[in-house]
């Protein structure tokens, strides 16, 4: 039953990017389609899995025996940065499509604060390591999400006629914050 309130609440309750705004560059960067905006999720997903579980073994079983706490952020942002630049040479071999349609967006996985902050969050709730790893695949799944509807909601916007000047990034920071708000409704569930 923990686990599945560790689920909910990273996915819809405290989601990372419409609550904690966290992650918000890519958010807005790679939500002009649907289809770049699955593979920036499942990108974000693996990168943020494989980091949590990284950094929470570095922080437990190097920094805190050695009393290194203090190097938290910047080892934690060096482990993130490999594992992005992984992300990227598997992505150029196995789908030059994705990488391509990525493109700059893929190396901002690199300085995207929801990894680095999804990283620190699980050291600072004193989660054990398969709650961490529940919390970070939970908060992948409600980052997925939302850039997935946010793209959706995007693409039918593209094909409207919006007044000139709400074209372009107002109006889309008008339905992320009205996306924001729905969100909102599922804070009752936990």
């Amino acid at each position: 039953m923990e686990y599945i309130i560790i689920f909910i609440a990273a996915v819809f309750v405290n989601n990372i990017v419409l609550s904690q705004f966290l992650g918000i560059c890519p958010f807005l960067g790679v939500s002009k389609k649907i289809d770049t905006a699955m593979g920036m999720g499942m990108a974000v997903m693996f990168v943020l899995t494989i980091s949590t579980i990284v950094t929470f073994l570095i922080q437990k079983h190097v920094l805190d025996i050695f009393g290194l706490g203090y190097l938290q952020t910047i080892v934690f942002i060096l482990i993130i940065a490999a594992l992005v630049q992984m992300v990227e040479i598997v992505l150029k071999k196995v789908s030059p499509s994705l990488y391509q349609a990525l493109g700059v967006f893929l190396p901002l996985i690199t300085t995207n604060c929801a990894i680095l902050g999804v990283a620190i969050l699980v050291i600072q709730k004193e989660y054990n390591l398969v709650q961490s790893v529940v919390y970070a695949i939970s908060t992948a799944v409600g980052f997925a999400l939302a850039l997935v509807i946010f793209a959706g909601i995007r693409e039918q916007l593209a094909r409207t006629n919006v007044p000139a000047a709400m074209k372009g990034i107002p109006v889309a920071l008008i339905t992320a914050g009205l996306l924001a708000m729905a969100f909102m409704g599922f804070s009752g569930i936990v």
